[in-house]
């Protein structure tokens, strides 16, 4: 059974994970293991979608490393959907963005060929929403 707190969308073994508004010291570490088990579950590629969130501090940017280090680790690739200019500044500062791939949407993450982990997702690959914490990859 998936315990994950954050919605995620599986397409194949693409796992797209739509975290919150605010990423910081009070919730960066469900964060961390909310990423850690889609990577745990099976996803060659990991998507986290930023794209609502406004704000991001040290802890999150720390959980975001973290898991990256973790998916490359395992043979896995990890994208980041970055629409906000407040969190695209915090990954330009702490050069996140320039370890970890941005995208300004999950439609871009998910068009560019996997640099590891398989081929990218095809347009009729079946999707599955794991919005409740009910779903297993």
């Amino acid at each position: 059974m998936s315990q994950e707190r954050f919605p995620v969308l599986w397409i194949g073994q693409v796992a797209v994970v739509t975290l919150p508004g605010e990423i910081d010291v009070n919730n960066a570490e469900l964060v961390r293991e909310d990423l850690l088990s889609v990577l745990d579950h099976g996803a060659t590629l990991l998507v986290a979608d930023l794209s609502k969130t406004t704000f991001c501090d040290s802890a999150g940017v720390s959980a975001l490393v973290q898991t990256f280090r973790r998916a490359t680790g395992s043979g896995s690739s990890m994208r980041l959907v970055v629409a906000t200019p407040a969190v695209q500044r915090v990954l330009s500062i702490t050069g996140v963005d320039r370890l970890v791939e941005t995208f300004p949407s999950v439609a871009g993450s998910l068009a560019g060929p996997f640099e590891q982990g398989g081929p990218p997702p095809s347009e009729s690959a079946t999707a599955r929403a794991d919005t409740d914490g009910e779903g297993s990859a």
